[in-house]
């Protein structure tokens, strides 16, 4: 009975973020949970964390997994991220986060906005350039 939790506050109850839930090249049948014209192109596990780290949710990442109907092996489609969305007492931590269908269609929405993304740098690449500088997107393009 160890594994069977119910406490929102175990990473056993996390919800899971698959790359492929939020990707526009997906189709539903591949595993896409959005809408096309609200998903992104190929997100990475790297991306999903960065959102919702900023987003100030906890989360979780575990780069070995992958999703079950992922043909390809590949590094930048492998990991899912596991998000709290829930607080001990059942409460929800954030308003705007209450399903994880709250949590796809942000995640989608804000990615294209991330830094990595809107120097159309080569794409997949993790994030190195990450921690310093962030002032940039302050500037919103109208």
């Amino acid at each position: 009975m160890a594994h069977l939790t119910t406490n929102p506050n175990d990473k056993e109850r996390f919800i899971c973020i698959y790359p492929v839930y939020i990707n526009s090249k997906k189709t539903l049948a591949e595993g896409r949970r959005i809408p096309t014209d609200k998903a992104v192109e190929n997100p990475s596990c790297a991306e999903i964390r960065d959102v919702l780290t900023a987003a100030g949710l906890n989360i979780l990442v575990e780069n070995n997994k992958m999703h079950p109907r992922e043909w390809n092996r590949d590094v930048q489609f492998r990991g899912r991220v596991r998000v709290q969305i829930k607080e001990e007492d059942g409460s929800i931590c954030q308003e705007k986060f209450s399903s994880r269908k709250d949590v796809m269609v942000y995640v989608a929405e804000m990615i294209p906005k991330l830094k990595t993304r809107t120097q159309k740098s080569g794409g997949g690449d993790t994030g190195a350039q990450q921690g310093e500088g962030g002032k940039k997107g302050k500037k919103k393009k109208k």
